[in-house]
């Protein structure tokens, strides 16, 4: 689950990471009384969950209140990325004498959580990874013990050489880990973290995802979720029970498994094809799912033809192919489908197929091939 900037900074700010004062609005009135409360240069951010704002116009200077009721006008309803812009953030400007990145990932392979920290801060971190990895320093966590007091000082001193921002930098590092663990984090992060012309270090900017499966222990994370700052297809697939990324090719594909579906998307891209999306139904497939799955496939405009492919285990296939018949006579699917059904009750599921006209196969290489084929002569 993502977080706006503002919720991030809040959680931030409770774990007593230094920040400038700041706040919300959902209106250029609001914008404008925020400003004129902080008083002097303000900087409008937009509220939403995509990168490279400022590229898109998201981020503006205002020198004073009008100017900041100007700016935020602008920015909101804007769309970047695809999502609109329902609120802003208004805080201060900030005199900035050094950028550094200072974030925590929660790195799958070693199970643990990793400091990464660069001087190249106030960039796109990926760049800075792709280009210069040496300016990433990286320490992973034992989350057993924390973040040792000599760990933070030393990804500190990575940063700074005075020691006064030495030992500010580290107590700022502990207070992130601690809100990282404390929220169930995946990634927090600061960037840039600062130091301005009085010495001071200070946390910007902040970035929060929270693990979905935190949020049955922690319910009151769940409300900091905000439905019109997500795709409305994940957002969809989310209250289905489905698994579902958006991806930018032209093939759907409804799969039962994680495994399944990555084999199934890497198929396709062997064909020549180019997945639209990871949609995994999981492995107790209702046909209402079915029928859910394909609504949010069929709403991608991109999407050229689509390809069920069920490995039935858990997953019975005739529940599969009850939703198929059932989301196709409930609305008009206008591209095609391909069906690829084995496993538990496959010949109950061809046979429901069979009734409506509609059939299937069950080698996997035929299928794909196939809906590659058809999203190709459609395009």
């Amino acid at each position: 689950m993502n977080l706006h900037e503002y919720q991030a900074r809040a959680l931030l700010k409770a774990a007593g990471v230094p920040m400038l004062d700041g706040d919300v609005a959902s209106t250029p009135t609001e914008a404008e009384s925020i400003a004129r409360r902080i008083g002097g240069t303000v900087v409008i951010k937009a509220q939403v969950h995509a990168g490279g704002r400022g590229k898109a116009g998201g981020v503006k200077l205002a020198r004073n209140p009008s100017e900041a009721a100007d700016e935020a006008a602008q920015i909101l309803g804007m769309t970047i990325k695809g999502l609109d812009v329902h609120k802003v953030l208004v805080v201060p400007a900030a005199e900035i004498v050094t950028e550094s990145y200072v974030g925590l990932i929660m790195d799958r392979e070693t199970q643990r959580p990793v400091f990464m920290v660069s001087s190249a801060g106030g960039v796109d971190i990926e760049e800075v990874a792709a280009k210069t990895p040496e300016k990433i320093v990286r320490m992973p966590i034992d989350p057993t013990f924390g973040l040792y007091p000599h760990q933070a000082l030393r990804l500190a001193f990575v940063l700074y050489r005075d020691f006064t921002q030495v030992k500010a930098a580290a107590k700022i590092m502990a207070q992130l880990y601690q809100a990282f663990v404390d929220n169930g984090a995946s990634l927090a992060e600061i960037n840039p973290l600062i130091t301005g012309p009085d010495g001071r270090v200070l946390a910007l900017d902040a970035k929060i995802v929270i693990d979905d499966n935190e949020l049955f222990w922690r319910p009151d994370l769940g409300v900091l979720r905000d439905d019109s700052a997500e795709l409305p297809s994940e957002a969809a697939a989310r209250r289905a029970n489905l698994s579902f990324i958006k991806l930018d090719g032209d093939v759907g594909c409804v799969v039962n498994g994680a495994g399944l579906a990555m084999a199934t998307m890497d198929l396709v891209k062997f064909y020549g094809g180019e997945p639209a999306n990871f949609l995994d139904i999981g492995g107790s497939s209702s046909p209402e799912k079915v029928i859910a799955a394909l609504k949010i496939i069929t709403a991608d405009p991109h999407v050229k033809a689509i390809l069920f492919n069920i490995f039935g285990g858990i997953t019975r296939t005739d529940d599969v192919a009850s939703g198929i018949v059932a989301a196709t006579s409930q609305f008009k699917v206008d591209v095609p489908i391909v069906i690829r059904l084995t496993g538990t009750n496959e010949a109950e599921a061809f046979r429901i197929l069979g009734g409506v006209g509609m059939t299937a196969l069950s080698d996997m290489d035929e299928a794909v091939e196939r809906v590659v084929r058809l999203a190709r002569e459609a395009a």
